[in-house]
């Protein structure tokens, strides 16, 4: 997988929110749990997680939608209504189609595999019948960071 160059920049469908991230993503993800099924009108979301002091909105202002909780909040655009990215704790899970060349994308992991639809696949790495374990993910993150080419 090459990434592009940083920043990288990307934006909702219709631009009314832009934003760059600074930094490489810290993992890759298809999530297929049923919440971001619906979210997506899709199989599953694509996500790549930075670190929060990474990601800057240059343009616009997003809105909470979806999950409203304390340890994660869904932002979208408030006028096209595009799911852009999930703050949750001291990350952002940025939607991966947002970046305004996701070309490089590939999900590293995989995760509610047990709701997934029958049909639906992933070149994912890893996958995960729920979350990962909290303590899988400093392996998985200096597995990611050595495919990157960073570790």
């Amino acid at each position: 997988m090459t990434m592009p160059g940083l920043p990288m920049t990307g934006g909702c469908r219709c631009g009314a929110v832009r934003f760059r991230v600074t930094a490489p993503p810290i993992i890759t993800s298809a999530c297929h749990c049923a919440g971001c099924q619906r979210m997506t009108a899709s199989a599953y979301s694509l996500s790549a997680a930075f670190p929060e002091a990474a990601y800057v909105i240059t343009e616009g202002e997003p809105v909470i939608g979806g999950l409203h909780s304390p340890e994660a909040r869904h932002h979208h655009c408030d006028h096209c209504k595009s799911w852009l990215f999930t703050r949750w704790g001291d990350m952002v899970n940025l939607r991966a189609t947002m970046l305004d060349d996701p070309g490089w994308f590939e999900p590293f992991l995989e995760t509610w595999t047990r709701e997934k639809l029958p049909w639906a696949s992933t070149p994912a790495q890893h996958s995960f019948e729920e979350f990962p374990p909290m303590d899988a993910f400093g392996d998985l993150i200096a597995e990611y960071r050595r495919r990157l080419g960073d570790g």
